[in-house]
């Protein structure tokens, strides 16, 4: 059973068709792989092919890319979402969810967040 390490290497660097075969197609995961691809300008328009053809069996999905992309190294982290300062206030203050904690922003006034962030304030150097 391939990695994903193992499938986006094999389509990067080494060009190695024989990882995924018919007995072990199913643990190929086309939706991660394609957006792994969509962060570089020169893969894109070949994620967004694969995108658009998302009905194709998954070993012709991988077989394309592994043609169809340029040997190179690539890599980049995943992009996360980072919380407003504002919501991670209030939450690690009343203790509430992300949710909760949106819903109760606009009833605070910008003297209570300043409060809430003056009694949470650890010390320390500050970047």
């Amino acid at each position: 059973m391939p990695e994903l390490k193992d499938i986006l290497k094999s389509i990067n660097i080494t060009k190695d068709g024989d990882l995924i075969d018919d007995y072990n197609k199913s643990d190929y995961p086309p939706f991660v792989v394609n957006r792994c691809f969509s962060y570089y300008p020169d893969t894109i328009l070949h994620a967004n092919e694969m995108n658009m053809r998302s009905d194709l069996d998954k070993k012709l999905q991988y077989k394309y890319l592994l043609n169809a992309v340029r040997k190179k190294s690539r890599f980049s982290p995943w992009l996360k979402y980072k919380l407003p300062e504002e919501i991670q206030l209030i939450k690690d203050y009343y203790g509430l969810s992300t949710a909760k904690a949106k819903e109760a922003l606009p009833l605070l006034s910008k003297d209570d967040l300043k409060n809430i962030k003056q009694i949470l304030d650890k010390g320390g150097i500050k970047k």
